[in-house]
């Protein structure tokens, strides 16, 4: 899962959102000196991947990338998961998404300090270009994997892979349908425990 998606499934606190969204930035156990609802997202954020890494719908989805995009498969399939995410976002949240995004950047902005310095640089490309809103379309998926593609200087060619996600579409999102029901109970139980 990417960004959009392991905020969402972060709950209403913003020091777990937060923390959950940054994890990927947060190595070992550097994480220990933070506020303990962080700590908590960060946790949560590992609890995700590993449960996600490991599901039969998610490999099922992931498969039909490998053979064109190799081991960033996984990275693609996640943005095309937050992309179901957005475009079915009604089906979530009462929260429209423009407002639950616009409500984290600003949780972000308050609380800057506690933020790494990966966050803190990648945050103001983030709002400026809406990312968790522009997961909802193709053109906007297009856009993110472009900007992948450039910060892995190119190795793993995955801007073209919006053909894929065409060709896929109604596969991809009854995988994710299903993957993500049963992923939002595996949080709620992982929440409860932490």
């Amino acid at each position: 899962m990417n960004f959009l998606a392991h905020i969402y499934l972060s709950g209403d606190n913003d020091l777990i959102k937060i923390g959950n969204f940054m994890a990927d930035g947060i190595r070992g156990h550097d994480y220990l000196d933070l506020p303990k609802d962080v700590i908590k997202g960060v946790l949560l954020h590992r609890a995700i991947d590993t449960f996600t890494d490991a599901h039969p719908i998610f490999r099922q989805s992931k498969h039909r990338l490998h053979e064109n995009y190799g081991h960033y498969s996984g990275v693609v399939m996640d943005i095309f998961y937050d992309h179901f995410l957005a475009k079915n976002w009604a089906t979530y949240s009462d929260e429209p998404l423009e407002e639950f995004a616009a409500n984290f950047y600003k949780s972000l902005e308050t609380h800057y300090e506690i933020t790494t310095d990966r966050t803190r640089g990648m945050m103001p490309y983030m709002i400026e270009h809406n990312w968790l809103v522009t997961y909802a379309t193709i053109a906007g998926i297009g856009k993110i994997l472009f900007q992948m593609d450039h910060r892995t200087k190119n190795q793993g060619h995955m801007q073209t892979a919006t053909k894929e996600l065409q060709i896929y579409y109604t596969e991809f999102e009854n995988e994710f349908t299903l993957f993500f029901e049963e992923l939002r109970a595996h949080c709620i139980e992982k929440l409860a425990t932490l």
